[in-house]
């Protein structure tokens, strides 16, 4: 899969090079990690997150495209537990950043005056870049608070182990499906996006099939805003 990602960055510089639809894109995310063996996730821990970055829809017939890009965008999730009557308390927040690039089929269903409605799936890869986890504290009169760097292990993406790999280093590159649609506009794209992570995420976790416990879940709320045509 890591081999993956440099494909499609190629490619999405060859689809963004030719007659794609290009367009910028900015959102709110809505993360969180699995956090059992059948993939389920707990509300609580939701992360509110962003993405950002440039797309671009290449249409292959009047309804069909091939849409890929480059996103920058936020995982993770966040817990708080409450003690004493909620006086105290232990909260935290574990937020990675990656550099997105997804591949998605886009199928579109004409409406009135230019309008449609449009539906998309397909696969993502994804690199670790950068990221914090903040954890704070209260007991009584006693409060604390601090603030990491997310390490990344340093894997060489031309082979197929997991290089470097440690209990408090997650792994580079990530992997998953998204599916999504939402409202086209003639300048205007309302975008809904589930991303379903297929890898997981610590980088001593060889076997992504093993379970889907510690994997990422991400609900993307977005704008886009087409550039040209």
């Amino acid at each position: 899969m890591k081999k993956v990602f440099l494909s499609l960055a190629l490619l999405t510089t060859i689809a963004l090079a030719t007659q794609a639809q290009v367009y910028i894109q900015s959102g709110l995310n809505l993360a969180n990690i699995t956090k059992n063996k059948g993939g389920e996730t707990e509300k609580n821990n939701i992360l509110p997150s962003f993405n950002v970055g440039i797309l671009g829809r290449l249409p292959l017939a009047d309804v069909f495209s091939l849409e890929s890009g480059l996103l920058l965008t936020g995982h993770g999730s966040k817990a708080e537990t409450y003690f004493n009557g909620g006086n105290d308390y232990v909260k935290s927040k574990f937020h990675p950043l990656y550099l997105q690039v997804p591949l998605n089929a886009v199928v579109k269903i004409p409406l009135e005056k230019g309008t449609g409605v449009f539906f998309n799936a397909g696969p993502y890869v994804a690199m670790g870049i950068a990221g914090k986890s903040k954890q704070e504290s209260k007991f009584g009169p006693l409060m604390s608070s601090s603030t990491k760097d997310i390490a990344f292990s340093n894997d060489d993406p031309f082979t197929s182990e997991e290089e470097d790999a440690g209990y408090n280093k997650l792994k580079r590159f990530d992997y998953g499906l998204n599916f999504g649609g939402g409202l086209q506009f003639q300048h205007l794209i309302l975008k809904v996006n589930y991303g379903l992570g297929l890898a997981k995420i610590n980088s001593t976790e060889s076997n992504n099939n093993a379970d889907d416990k510690n994997k990422f879940r991400t609900l993307s709320l977005s704008v886009g805003i087409p550039l040209g045509k």
